[in-house]
């Protein structure tokens, strides 16, 4: 993926969808950082955006999707926005195994 710019917009956006991490560290990874907008993003979030990421980003993005980020809510709209139909299973860490539920 294409390195994102680092322009006030998209710093103030990186501020508050990846608020554990310095704005300028969170663009310099941009699978994880557009995940994060996928995610946790607004409306004027996206729109910060527009011109910066086409829709071959966001479709990178949930080709390589870290896992633990995605909701299971935004997963399945993302991958219906971009074509993903069937949706695919959640990322998962790897090594870990899924839960079950106590009987």
């Amino acid at each position: 993926m294409k390195p994102l710019p680092t322009t006030s917009e998209l710093l103030k956006v990186a501020r508050r969808v990846v608020w554990f991490k310095e704005p300028e560290e969170a663009l310099a990874e941009p699978v994880h950082f557009l995940a994060h907008v996928m995610t946790y993003g607004t409306v004027e979030d996206l729109q910060a955006l527009q011109g910066v990421v086409g829709m071959e980003d966001f479709r990178e993005v949930l080709e390589k999707a870290p896992a633990g980020v995605f909701d299971a809510r935004s997963w399945a709209y993302w991958n219906l926005k971009c074509g993903r139909v069937p949706c695919p299973p959640l990322p998962v860490r790897q090594g870990l195994q899924p839960i079950r539920p106590l009987s």
